[in-house]
């Protein structure tokens, strides 16, 4: 609660990410980079002399590692979308009322500079909870051609049933490509998410950028904690 004690005059500090959130969120993050970094490795190795042992198979063990984490660490939120509280449920990545609907068009004003202000939101703001449904079904995209193209080479392992999502990818070759590709889209959207959320935190004074390791925003006290 030390975040709580340093709020501004007039704000109250809500408990908005719960650790199932904060905590996927973060394994995601971690893992999406140890992926990164490997997926590169393994789709570009670079060339070394035949004394320095296993290199690449090493990077490779350590890429399959990095991606169980991350398969668990979706699926763990997109269960908590069910599982947990309101503020991390689905309807805050779907606008399904008119209220958020309204909101969705002010924010999307908000980043072309038109309004000065976004709108209230504790949560997820409507545009940011849109863009995560896309981000979602890219890491789904991720996860099943990562599971088809280990699948080529997983002759003993259960994984090997995997292998029927081939032909439907294109190939070994198409679903590397489409795997390779979905990376990159990731990353761009891990640039401007970084991006959006400097400049909500900024504009609102609310601690957006700070609440994914805390959990706490501050919030107006003569506004409800769930005014949405």
């Amino acid at each position: 609660m030390a975040g709580a004690r340093a709020a501004a005059p007039g704000l109250q500090p809500v408990y908005v990410w719960d650790l199932v959130v904060r905590l996927s969120h973060w394994l995601i993050v971690f893992s999406m980079i140890v992926l990164t970094v490997t997926g590169i490795d393994i789709a570009t190795p670079f060339l070394v002399s035949a004394d320095t042992g296993f290199t690449h198979g090493y990077v490779r063990i350590v890429h399959m590692y990095a991606a169980i984490v991350f398969s668990l660490a979706v699926g763990a939120r997109l269960a908590w979308m069910f599982l947990g509280p309101r503020r991390s449920g689905w309807r805050e990545f779907v606008p399904a009322s008119k209220s958020r609907l309204s909101k969705l068009r002010d924010q999307i004003l908000f980043y072309m500079l038109i309004r000065p202000h976004p709108p209230y939101c504790p949560g997820h703001n409507p545009l940011a909870g849109l863009s995560y449904v896309a981000v979602f079904g890219l890491y789904m995209v991720m996860i099943l051609t990562g599971f088809a193209l280990y699948s080529a080479s997983a002759y003993t392992s259960y994984m090997r049933h995997w292998d029927f999502l081939l032909p439907l990818l294109g190939g070994p070759q198409g679903a590397r490509w489409i795997h390779h590709v979905t990376m990159w889209l990731l990353l761009i959207f891990a640039v401007s998410h970084i991006a959006f959320a400097l400049l909500t935190s900024r504009s609102e004074k609310n601690g957006t950028f700070d609440s994914i390791f805390s959990g706490y925003k501050f919030l107006p006290r003569d506004r409800k904690a769930d005014d949405e």
